[in-house]
């Protein structure tokens, strides 16, 4: 095994004077991982960095730190440690995979390492497989996890993706190399543990080197992944700009690169929170966009909301406030959607962006607020009201713009102008005597 790792190592351009942080838990894999690299060094000259996570869940989670850190010190390793205070809301493993793997970049950063080493092995690699294809994933996803990742400034290298769990105990083992055991791993309520307990080893008795064609198919993947990336890339560019997918141009692609293309905006979106969605959220959002409807939403996990608004669709993540407001109208007001009221003493424009009043015909002072359910406007020049929803699916107004857009009222809650919309009965003419000049931009 250890000969493996160095050939690994060494195809991956692991050189002297290189650092490497190695995520450790304690447990065999990380332990054995930790233990085979640090006899290596007599191979490579390189340096390394022990980065623990005290994921502060269960009562034993000190004393594996206290257990790591002292392995290191008498092996002359660096220890690094943080623990995880509380959590949030979100699902547990996936959080605790994100913090811990920020807290790797930052010792990374920290060390200016070229290399993170991770112990995920064969097993792994399965489980996260077969995971993906029961719950639904992206091909990439369908593959695992790769051997080797690039990031930025460094790269994630995984030298035990090629063994299997007993393989690497067994090494520990055999070489007397201590470690701990995560009870947790155990319990049947997890997810990856049922199909680790159950699904594995009707596998594995099936073939022994079941984890070898779990590998070559995940390296399968990886490869159409790579040329379909790039064919999306392409597509997205075409399709997607500044956060707005193009509804037509996108229905003239080919299904499967429109379902890359969801998946891509959803990345975008969700980042590290990717494992979220899944592949009927994706179905979802294509129902959206063939809907007949012109204005519809939808919501995904995490308060996100997509809006197809006509011709147009895009992600935007909801405060969970209600997007509301009440302005009293003296001399100015900047509105929550970025544009501004003014009165003004003089003004020759005609537009909807002006509106001009007589303090006879209203009541002041005057308010502007957003929309409210029953709203209703008397138009200049017609009789009767007309509803302010119809006006704004008249006008195409997006979805997500109607909830902001202002609405002129006097102190009587009677409607007086809807800027750069329409104008009320109330409107004078520029021949018309009038004392209030209001501009909309």
């Amino acid at each position: 095994m250890k000969e493996q790792v160095l050939t690994f190592l060494k195809g991956n351009k692991v050189q002297d004077n290189d650092v490497l942080v190695v995520g450790v838990s304690g447990g065999p894999d990380s332990l054995t991982l930790l233990a085979i690299l640090k006899e290596l060094t007599k191979e490579i000259s390189y340096s390394l960095v022990c980065a623990h996570v005290n994921h502060n869940v269960r009562k034993v989670s000190a004393e594996e730190k206290k257990f790591v850190e002292g392995w290191c010190k008498d092996h002359d390793i660096v220890f690094e440690s943080m623990i995880i205070e509380k959590y949030g809301d979100d699902n547990f493993h996936n959080e605790a995979r994100n913090i811990r793997y920020q807290f790797f970049e930052q010792i990374v950063h920290k060390y200016k390492a070229s290399f993170l080493i991770t112990a995920h092995h064969g097993d792994d690699l399965m489980e996260t497989i077969l995971m993906r294809l029961v719950r639904g994933s992206t091909l990439k996803g369908y593959s695992g996890f790769s051997a080797r990742v690039e990031m930025d400034d460094y790269v994630i290298l995984r030298p035990f993706i090629f063994f299997t769990k007993e393989e690497i105990l067994n090494y520990a083992i055999k070489h007397k190399i201590p470690f701990v055991i995560d009870q947790s791993n155990f319990k049947s309520k997890y997810t990856r543990n049922r199909y680790r307990k159950e699904v594995l080893p009707f596998l594995k008795k099936e073939d022994p080197l079941v984890h070898e064609k779990f590998l070559k198919f995940s390296t399968l993947l990886e490869q159409y992944n790579d040329f379909i990336d790039r064919e999306t890339k392409k597509a997205l560019a075409k399709v997607y700009q500044d956060g707005v997918l193009a509804i037509p141009k996108y229905l003239k692609l080919e299904p499967l690169l429109q379902t890359e293309v969801i998946h891509s905006i959803l990345e975008e979106v969700y980042q590290d929170d990717l494992m979220l969605v899944n592949d009927r959220h994706v179905q979802l959002i294509q129902a959206l966009i063939t809907s007949r409807k012109s204005n519809a939403f939808i919501y995904l996990p995490n308060e996100v909301k997509v809006v197809k608004s006509y011709d147009k669709l895009h992600l935007v993540i909801e405060s969970g406030e209600v997007a509301s407001y009440e302005i009293e109208l003296i001399d100015y007001a900047f509105l929550p959607n970025g544009k501004h009221l003014e009165v003004v003493e003089h003004m020759d424009e005609n537009g909807n962006d002006i509106c001009r009043l007589s303090s006879k015909d209203v009541t002041l002072p005057l308010y502007v607020r957003t929309r409210k359910h029953g709203d209703k406007i008397e138009l200049l020049g017609t009789k009767g009201h007309r509803k302010i929803k119809d006006i704004m699916i008249d006008k195409k107004i997006p979805l997500e713009e109607r909830e902001l857009w202002p609405i002129v009222t006097d102190s009587k809650g009677e409607i007086v102008w809807l800027p750069g919309l329409k104008k009320s009965k109330f409107n004078k003419t520029k021949q018309e005597k009038c004392d209030i000049i209001v501009k909309y931009y």
